[in-house]
């Protein structure tokens, strides 16, 4: 188990504190010499905003006119094959007609999701670049040493795509078939059992069920959905935390085993598959979400038609079938109930940092 740990990547234990002190997180490229780096990013980011605030906004009428001349690009800050990236895609099929644009997905993935935030960020705001992210998006500065931009200030909401339910699951050859097998294993060996993970909504799904299990176990940081669940099937890795996006198909093919869902209730594409707090782990809920965000200063009008746009392609009947078949709630918010909803993510994970819920990396 230990050699499968350790070949292709690099893994750390989970200790008693959640995202805390000796917690895996996917930080690659963001060791401590490059935080002062990446401040001054966020000081010229700044500038450059404020710069380009007039001009913008004289332009942003004719602009919101003509909007879209250029293929749009969604941005997707993960690796392919993940639920991020398979539902971006879908979206891109459903907008490709309602905009009259080719609409592109580009991955960047790295850095638990900041190196494809970045380009959003740094992006002109003239409606052709747009992240698709998780929650992440909110968590990231309150786990993250340093950001190279700054959540709030540098980044215009635009819609909630869809909210989910995590899953905790195990390749089909391991030895637990229930999540209280899987404590029960990971009590008689402590830290010695892997979880991936490939944000960091993910991580704090894996670290807290490990927390509230009162068990060690071994977080494996991944770029992506994709190549954790590739490294799942093939018997590289244990278990891992995904979305139901991503992990149905695998699932449904019996090459990985679901142990428990995340939130309150199961899911109606797994009745047979129990909420974690059912299998055991007292007090356990977590939900993912995917939500479209453009660069600082979009014209409201953009970001009100791409939004509309997004509530129609949703509503095609191809596309709704083909995402509903793998989880995704289909409800999505416009700009300003998405700024909202926002609004509230911030002072959770503010709550949850004041509480020592999650701490920064160092």
């Amino acid at each position: 188990m230990e050699a499968n740990l350790r070949k292709g990547f690099a893994a750390r234990p989970v200790r008693t504190g959640l995202l805390g002190r000796g917690s895996a997180l996917p930080i690659p490229g963001m060791a401590r010499p490059r935080a002062r780096a990446l401040r001054e990013g966020i000081s010229m980011l700044a500038s450059r905003r404020s710069l380009a605030l007039g001009a913008a906004v004289l332009a942003a009428p004719a602009l919101a006119q003509s909007w879209p001349q250029r293929p749009a690009r969604l941005i997707v800050p993960y690796a392919p094959g993940g639920g991020t990236d398979v539902f971006a895609r879908a979206l891109a099929e459903g907008l490709r007609p309602l905009l009259g644009q080719p609409v592109l997905v580009e991955n960047r993935a790295g850095a638990s999701g900041i190196v494809g935030s970045e380009v959003v960020a740094r992006a002109e705001p003239d409606g052709q670049v747009f992240l698709v992210d998780t929650g992440s998006h909110a968590l990231n500065p309150h786990v993250m040493p340093s950001l190279p931009y700054n959540t709030q200030r540098d980044f215009t909401p635009v819609a909630l795509l869809s909210r989910f339910p995590m899953l905790l699951a195990a390749g089909a050859t391991q030895p637990f078939r229930t999540a209280m097998e899987l404590v029960a294993a990971a009590k008689a060996a402590p830290g010695t059992i892997g979880f991936g993970t490939s944000d960091a909504a993910i991580s704090y799904a894996g670290n807290l069920f490990a927390r509230l299990a009162g068990i060690q176990m071994v977080e494996v940081s991944y770029r992506g959905a994709g190549p954790m669940l590739n490294d799942l099937i093939a018997g590289h890795l244990p278990t891992s935390w995904n979305s139901t996006v991503a992990a149905l198909p695998h699932i449904q093919s019996g090459r990985i085993r679901a142990l428990g869902v995340s939130t309150r209730e199961r899911t109606a594409l797994l009745p047979e598959v129990p909420t974690l707090a059912e299998a055991g782990i007292a007090g356990y809920e977590f939900a993912g979400w995917y939500g479209m965000l453009g660069p600082a200063n979009l014209p409201t009008s953009i970001a009100a038609r791409m939004g509309a746009a997004i509530e129609e392609a949703l509503r095609d009947p191809a596309i709704r079938q083909r995402l509903l078949g793998i989880g995704a709630d289909l409800k999505p918010l416009g700009p300003d109930e998405f700024r909202t909803f926002l609004g509230e993510e911030e002072a959770r994970w503010s709550r949850a940092a004041r509480e020592g819920l999650i701490v920064r990396a160092q």
